[in-house]
């Protein structure tokens, strides 16, 4: 079955990619759409009936890759993070497909953007499953491909090629330290199997391994590199600027690779390899230090964005940035459940955010909207749910009442991991995760304001907005449920009583990591702190944008330098393009003019205009056309030949 989930999706790319022109464009939409939808719903079978008591299952495909001691299958892995990422992978990119089928419907490319699609959805699949690190390594570039190419999509489109290209590049550099932890697990290990590698942990920490100059604790080592690698991949701090830019591509690709799966890839890669960062504390420090500080940053920037799909793209980056807090303090089985959760509520609101726009002819400037919960009911009420789960709208303290979290799933899995974090004795994670709940109520309140109340701003754009069709909300309506259940549903598997049964061996946890106890036992007040936050951010938001709005305006003309900091994100983009892409474009340019058209070209041209001509002026003198002078010629060389000859037939005779 797992087999199965894995290669349809591949199929149904290979159908709409190559095989529209015979079956049609409509059908080119609805045969991949269906083919995920069968996947969805076998990967929710597996998700119920897989026993993690059983430990990993494994199907072996084919011989992958052999060359000496360095061999791997392609093997199908199944166990507990593997069901919880074919749930994620194959539900949302279903109800993706399916809603793109309205979106894209007036494209003209429509059967390449579903192939494109599927196409995703299979690497990303090929990338959970797999059962080793070059495997593993295949699924994540293909995403990264796939990526590119949805990006890109509207290739006619200067902004769209040019953060196709950004994504690429600065994942280029990820994806190399994640390249070189897979080269020195293979040298210190002699395996790049998972099994192989997690018996080799404990070794790892004890071991050392010589890199740039000095020698490190190769567990630490290792694990610092692999993470390098997912803090491209899921845009985490220095290596985020990528992920606001990918907004270029159509919505439902914001919706798949960039709120849902694609950029989970590297929190799911650090829960993968727990039993190596459970070795590492350092390591896992560093990741705890970095996702808190994305948490931050991400939500700071997303206080002033106007851009709706920026702003929830700051907002993937900052949750992005709870998972990786989560992992780095051991507490993993949080990361993975904010990771669902995620997935429901972010979807929702990207969707929501597409029918906005298709509701608006295209415009994507909150500046312009206002009033639309009148012309969109059912848009407005289905990402009312997705800010009330991201927000984390609950009861405080009911799990301690009535042993049951009560609240949207935003509430249940990011108040967990707030509280993980005071468990983890990450002070520093904790109070940056805690603001940055506030800054995250108050932004994405300040979408819906902006957005469905007041008054329209662009009354003809108004006029004109309708509801989207059908095929577009039903995917609301799935996504919204999510939104509202899952957190609530599955607490007890994910992080409550049942969490070491659910997980079993897929995540390793040494001896000394007791959080899934610890995080039940923090004082009252942590508890309630994200609470306070989210009703903090809530009041700020209902006072600038319902109460008082002509106060922001006013606010960021009295605080320019900030409002211009925030605005600019940071000047990351700045700062890289006066440290990076100067200096590169400048050499680029010297190679291109000294080297290339100076050297290279000059030399050729050298020969071409210079020698080759002087020789040919040459030799058309020797050509006079008397018979005398060719006899003369003859006779001198025939002389030379015959002194060669003697001399050199004397000198042999001698030897």
């Amino acid at each position: 079955m797992t087999t199965f989930i894995l290669l349809a999706p591949l199929a149904g790319a290979l159908i709409a990619g190559f095989g529209h022109r015979l079956i049609g464009e409509r059908m080119a939409m609805i045969a991949p759409t269906a083919i995920v939808f069968v996947c969805a719903a076998l990967s929710w079978i597996t998700f119920f009936t897989y026993d993690a008591h059983h430990g990993a299952e494994t199907t072996t495909l084919f011989r992958f890759l052999d060359s000496g001691t360095l061999g791997a299958d392609w093997s199908v892995r199944l166990d507990t993070l593997t069901k919880i990422m074919l749930v994620v992978v194959t539900s949302v990119s279903s109800l993706v497909h399916l809603y793109s089928i309205g979106y894209m419907e007036e494209d003209p490319s429509k059967p390449r953007f579903f192939a494109y699609l599927s196409f995703f959805t299979f690497a990303m699949l090929a990338l959970v499953t797999s059962d080793n690190l070059v495997q593993m390594f295949f699924g994540w570039e293909g995403v990264g491909v796939a990526s590119y190419l949805l990006i890109g999509f509207w290739f006619k489109k200067p902004s769209a090629n040019a953060a196709a290209m950004k994504a690429f590049i600065v994942n280029r550099v990820g994806d190399f330290g994640f390249a070189l932890g897979i080269f020195g697990i293979y040298y210190m290990v002699d395996s790049i199997a998972f099994d192989d590698v997690f018996a080799a942990a404990p070794t790892l920490a004890e071991s050392s391994i010589a890199f740039l100059w000095r020698e490190w604790n190769a567990a630490e080592l290792l694990a610092f590199l692999l993470f390098i690698g997912a803090m491209g991949k899921s845009a985490q701090l220095f290596l985020h600027t990528w992920l606001p830019d990918a907004m270029e591509g159509p919505t439902p690709v914001s919706a798949l690779i960039h709120a849902a799966t694609m950029v989970t890839a590297g929190v799911f890669l650090v829960c993968r390899m727990s039993p190596l960062y459970e070795h590492a504390p350092g390591a896992l420090t560093f990741v705890a230090v970095i996702g808190a500080s994305t948490a931050f940053f991400a939500a700071t920037v997303g206080l002033v964005q106007n851009d709706i799909k920026r702003v929830i793209a700051y907002s993937t980056c900052s949750q992005l940035g709870y998972m990786f807090a989560a992992a780095g303090v051991g507490f993993y089985q949080a990361a993975m459940f904010h990771l669902f959760t995620h997935a429901f509520f972010k979807a929702l609101l990207f969707l929501g955010a597409g029918s906005v726009i298709h509701a608006m002819h295209h415009e994507q400037d909150m500046r312009r909207y206002g009033g639309l919960r009148a012309k969109i009911p059912v848009t407005f009420w289905m990402m009312m749910l997705g800010t009330l789960a991201i927000t984390g709208v609950g009861i405080p303290f009911s799990y301690d009442l009535v042993g049951l979290p009560i609240g949207f799933a935003g509430f249940v899995s990011k108040d967990a991991i707030i509280e993980g974090a005071y468990a983890g004795h990450s002070g520093y994670a904790f109070w940056l995760l805690v603001i940055a709940a506030a800054m995250t109520s108050f932004y994405s309140w300040r979408l819906m304001f902006m957005t469905f109340y007041g008054k329209p701003r662009d009354k003809k754009r108004f006029e004109h907005a309708h509801e989207s069709p059908r095929v577009m909300l039903i995917p609301l309506y799935v996504l919204g449920a999510g939104a509202v259940l899952a957190g609530m549903v599955w607490y007890g598997d994910f992080i409550g009583h049942h969490a070491e049964e659910f997980f079993g061996a897929a995540i390793g946890m040494a001896e000394h990591n007791h959080i899934l106890h610890d995080v039940h036992e923090v004082p009252a007040w942590v508890k309630l702190a994200p609470f306070v936050a989210m009703l903090l951010g809530l009041g700020v938001a209902i006072w600038f944008y319902i109460l008082n709005p002509s106060l922001p305006g006013r606010l960021a003309e009295s605080q320019r330098g900030l409002y211009l900091f925030l605005l600019n994100k940071w000047y990351f983009d700045e700062i890289y393009d006066f440290l990076f892409v100067r200096p590169a474009m400048r050499l680029g340019r010297f190679l291109w003019k000294k080297g290339d058209g100076a050297a290279i070209d000059g030399v050729v041209n050298g020969v071409a205009l210079g020698i080759v001509p002087a020789l040919a002026r040459l030799a058309g003198r020797l050509q006079s056309g008397y018979v005398y002078h060719y006899a003369f010629a003859m006779l001198i060389g025939v002389s030379l030949l015959i002194t060669w000859i003697s001399v050199t037939g004397v000198a042999g005779g001698a030897h």
